[in-house]
């Protein structure tokens, strides 16, 4: 007589995108029924338009010593890298506070232990999660190259490059020619660069998302396009969840959404201070002239660069403005400025522009456990502008926790009550 087979483990995942996918094919590769449920499809919030860097180097927090004296320079300069709409100003005070808080020197560098958990090795986790599938081809070993206007401007960024070779980033530096060597689009203004060797990226972050979907769902996976309303919640947590298609049963509940995750975790009884942190990119279709080899930065700016399978993609800039807020495309049209600068042999030709919601927690770190309240909820969201470089290594312990076992992480740094 054959042994009752035991039934799978259900999971619920809130989040498609490269959190929420990355969590879901990770916990069907270990034997899970799983099942995720997005307001939109895989990978169309935040995956589809980011710089799509792997990066090793992102475990240093945004707000880092010295960076409240950067603000009104920042905020007044047509072309700088932060915009804040004033009416907004009021309602995000409290994590404007959180925020500036976070960049004493002791907290930085417990911020930045605390992420490189799941920075450093980001590369490898990202090539072992798409092995096999479709993706394979959709992440990417690349060297990047940080370019500055001199070696003076380069050492008044020390601090943050010691505290990312500290933490596994592997640099050299480039002088004068040598940055044209490496990257001959390269405007000769900018006459130091520094090569961070061991990071990734990916040619086109939305198709990684739709592949790593279409895998998961091959292999048994459900994906439902429905937006979550509301939850149901038992005596021992909660129970289904109510969409605009009616109730969705539950058992272990995982919460990837993003910036929409908020919502969901008041009212599970974790309400944190999640910020939308609005970027913008523009996406050269067409365009003449020199464009870069290599993934290039420019920390003046922030922008990124990106040549990507759709064009060459810069992306970045900061605006506060609430997740309502429509978007305010003049500052993609920044980027393009900024774009003839670092690049000034390119001319557009035909051009696209993005704005997503990077989900943003005051400390710069996201959360990642399981529900103070409830056994069978976990989270995984607020990633802010590292959500692709964490995503394997959240999902992986998003994965331990629901199947009962240890993380090899430490994410006590990481639980959501910890404001």
């Amino acid at each position: 007589m054959n042994a009752p087979s035991v039934p799978l483990r259900q999971v619920t995942i809130v989040g498609a995108g490269i959190v929420g996918m990355s969590t879901a094919l990770q916990l069907q590769r270990a034997g899970c029924a799983v099942t995720v449920i997005d307001r939109v499809a895989p990978g169309e919030s935040c995956s589809r338009g980011n710089a799509g860097i792997l990066a090793t180097y992102g475990m240093v927090p945004l707000s880092t010593p010295g960076f409240i004296w950067k603000v009104p320079s920042m905020l007044t300069d047509p072309l700088g890298p932060l915009a804040m709409r004033w009416r907004h100003v009021p309602k995000m005070l409290p994590w404007m506070i959180s925020f500036l808080r976070a960049s004493r020197p002791v907290e930085v560098e417990r911020i930045a232990a605390a992420l490189a958990q799941l920075t450093r090795t980001t590369v490898e986790a990202h090539l072992a999660q798409v092995a096999g599938t479709r993706a394979a081809a959709l992440a990417q070993p690349t060297p990047l190259l940080c370019v500055y206007p001199d070696e003076a401007t380069y050492q008044a960024d020390q601090y943050v490059w010691n505290l990312r070779q500290q933490h596994g980033t592997r640099i050299h530096t480039l002088r004068d020619g040598a940055v044209r060597e490496m990257e001959p689009a390269v405007a000769e203004r900018f006459r130091f660069g520094v090569v961070m060797e061991n990071c990734g990226y990916s040619p086109d972050p939305f198709a990684l998302v739709q592949a790593l979907a279409e895998h998961f769902v091959e292999f048994g996976g459900r994906v439902l396009r429905h937006e979550v309303r509301d939850v149901v919640v038992g005596a021992e947590g909660p129970v289904a969840l109510m969409t605009e298609a009616g109730q969705l049963p539950v058992s272990d509940l995982v919460v990837c959404g993003g910036v929409w995750s908020g919502e969901l975790s008041r009212r599970l009884g974790s309400p944190v201070p999640l910020e939308a942190e609005r970027g913008y990119h523009v996406t050269l279709q067409r365009h003449t002239g020199d464009a870069p080899r290599y993934p290039v930065m420019s920390p003046a700016q922030k922008m990124l660069t990106t040549p990507m399978r759709g064009g060459l993609r810069a992306a970045g800039l900061v605006e506060f403005a609430g997740l309502r807020a429509p978007p305010d495309y003049r500052r993609a049209r920044t980027l393009l400025k900024h774009l003839r600068t670092l690049f000034p042999r390119i001319e557009a030709q035909a051009h696209t522009e993005w704005m997503g919601h990077r989900p943003s927690l005051p400390d710069s770190m996201p959360v990642i456990g399981r529900s103070p309240h409830f056994r069978n909820v976990f989270y995984g969201f607020g990633h802010q502008h590292i959500g692709l470089t964490c995503a394997p290594g959240t999902a992986t312990a998003l994965t331990d926790l629901v199947l009962g076992r240890s993380p090899a992480i430490d994410l006590t740094p990481f639980r959501i009550d910890r404001f």
